[in-house]
């Protein structure tokens, strides 16, 4: 297949330097609207066994699967049915990390490990059923499956990447922030200074990204004790959903050629 006609077929947006910013913004808002159902709507921050974050991670649930059946019938890439996945599973993910932890009290080491070893699976599991997991390919419906599923468990686990690092260990969510900023950072870096593999480093920086988001979205929410900006998580969330509709509308998007190399 030639090159034109992937782009026609591929059905997930051009990665640019645009694309990141709306990630991290979209991750933002996972952390922000999830923390408002489950803690402010549902408070499960006053206690976690009333239900409200496994209540939570079932409407965000709902979303996300009804979101992504819209995105595998759409015949070629529309950007508002996109994003609205991709937040859509940074919402789950932040209530299901949330749940693992809080609920029922994994932890978030251990829960980071247990999803960890889910995203290996998932993209081994890709790998070998399509012989890459370059998102060049995700254009068909089984590929899509495994790319969604993909990105599920790689917000799942940059929740709780994020809070464990802010929290658990004691960087504080600016720190954190900070750290994992420098990791995308170092990925850029390699990106344009070396040969390394592109599709390894598309995921890498897809993965890292949800981190980021998650000590963002703490440091806007959080009361100013806790080292946050004490926004309301209603305010902060509705502002970054302003401001990523804003950028969609702006940032051209359009379907992706993805930059390819050995895996």
């Amino acid at each position: 297949m030639n090159e034109g006609a992937r782009r026609a077929l591929s059905k997930v947006p051009e990665v640019t330097l645009g694309f990141w910013i709306i990630k991290v913004i979209a991750t933002t808002i996972g952390e922000t609207g999830g923390d408002a159902v489950t803690m402010s709507l549902l408070h499960a921050d006053k206690d976690a066994h009333n239900g409200g974050y496994l209540i939570g991670v079932g409407v965000f649930m709902a979303v996300f699967i009804a979101a992504v059946i819209a995105q595998i019938k759409m015949e070629k890439f529309h950007p508002v049915i996109y994003w609205l996945t991709i937040v859509a599973t940074t919402t789950v993910g932040t209530a299901m990390a949330d749940f693992a932890d809080r609920s029922l009290g994994i932890g978030y080491a251990g829960g980071s490990s247990i999803l960890f070893a889910l995203l290996m699976t998932s993209l081994l599991v890709w790998r070998w059923s399509e012989g890459t997991v370059s998102v060049n390919t995700v254009s068909m419906p089984r590929v899509e499956a495994f790319y969604w599923t993909t990105i599920l468990f790689s917000q799942t686990l940059g929740t709780a990447l994020g809070d464990w690092m802010a929290d658990t260990n004691g960087f504080g969510f600016e720190n954190a922030a900070l750290l994992f900023g420098a990791g995308l950072l170092a990925l850029a870096a390699l990106y344009y200074f070396t040969n390394v593999s592109r599709v390894f480093l598309f995921w890498a920086a897809f993965i890292l990204t949800r981190p980021l988001g998650a000590t963002l979205g703490d440091l806007l929410d959080k009361p100013l004790a806790h080292g946050g900006f004490a926004f309301s998580r209603y305010t902060a969330t509705a502002l970054l959903t302003a401001a990523m509709v804003a950028l969609t509308m702006a940032i051209p998007q359009r379907p992706g050629a993805h930059p390819e190399s050995a895996e």
